[in-house]
């Protein structure tokens, strides 16, 4: 069957078509995106601004259609943090579903930690033993532990990159004291939920998800995107602490050029880091392998376990 996911986040909203079946990995057929960075429409109060509703309902009926046209059976959308958080996040919804006729679902932030573990367990498979799976997104970070393919814990923590970069770095490059206070709200709100992860047992292997940890990896030396989905690729911890003074000195233009690093996410990249730095610090891992498959894949894996086989 043809699926449409379509992914409303806090930076990109995505549409991605795939072919798809019960016990079969989903291959991309179509994707179309925009950096609409809803997080950042948001108004005084944190209510999602006008301007903001008005691009997303219209990208959403563009994405309708391109679904339609590519012979989508049916199309599953999902939102994250950035209509999850908003005070007037369910007045966005009745908006979306009433002109553009997409029920858009939110996810709490722990079904977002709940379904990447799931695609990351399928990615790797059973012989990988105890997983734990982090993933940072624009408004959160999602971290997920267990054996199986539900998580033993997940939990969604507000440290995204987008969020981060806000709150927290106002200057291009970043000014060294704020550079040094957003380090320790970091730390400190990750440390209050890495005994949680931790008290469950040790990882046998540990993952990363999601685009930024795809560029820090990139930057540090793995494979470019264009070598394809199934070249092993991981982030090492003493490589990213060599980078880590180099980012921060760095304005976002700078960051822009890159390797594996868009216009786009170039303002986040330092807080992203700084992130990423915390995890492998607090968790004790030396590096962490990098999956291909994330949310997006959990959502269409989730959907085809429901279906009844042929």
């Amino acid at each position: 069957m043809r699926l449409g996911v379509l992914d409303v986040g806090s930076n990109t909203v995505h549409l991605l078509v795939v072919d798809a079946h019960r016990g079969a990995a989903p291959l991309p057929a179509y994707s179309y995106k925009t950096e609409l960075r809803l997080a950042e429409h948001l108004d005084k109060e944190g209510k999602i601004a006008q301007s903001g509703a008005d691009e997303l309902v219209s990208f959403i009926n563009q994405a309708a259609e391109l679904a339609e046209d590519k012979g989508c059976e049916s199309v599953l959308a999902f939102a994250t943090s950035a209509l999850r958080e908003a005070p007037n996040g369910e007045k966005v919804l009745e908006r979306v579903r009433k002109e553009t006729e997409i029920d858009l679902q939110v996810l709490t932030g722990d079904d977002e930690a709940r379904l990447t573990f799931l695609a990351v367990r399928r990615w790797f498979g059973w012989s990988s033993g105890r997983l734990a799976v982090f993933d940072i997104g624009g408004g959160s970070l999602e971290i997920a532990a267990g054996s199986d393919e539900e998580p033993t814990v997940a939990v969604s923590v507000p440290l995204g990159a987008g969020r981060l970069t806000r709150e927290g770095l106002t200057q291009d490059p970043p000014d060294k004291d704020e550079v040094r206070a957003l380090r320790k709200r970091i730390r400190m709100e990750m440390a209050a939920v890495a005994g949680t992860v931790l008290r469950a047992g040790k990882p046998q292997r540990s993952v990363a998800t999601s685009k930024t940890f795809r560029s820090l990896a990139r930057i540090c030396g793995a494979a470019p995107s264009d070598d394809g989905p199934y070249v092993p690729r991981s982030l090492n911890r003493d490589d990213l602490a060599e980078w880590m003074p180099k980012l921060t000195k760095m304005s976002a233009a700078e960051r822009a050029e890159l390797p594996g690093v868009s216009v786009g996410r170039s303002t986040q990249l330092v807080a992203g880091a700084m992130v990423a730095d915390a995890v492998m610090d607090l968790f004790d891992l030396p590096s962490l392998e990098v999956c291909p498959w994330a949310l997006r894949e959990g959502v269409i894996l989730s959907r085809l376990d429901q279906l009844q086989p042929r």
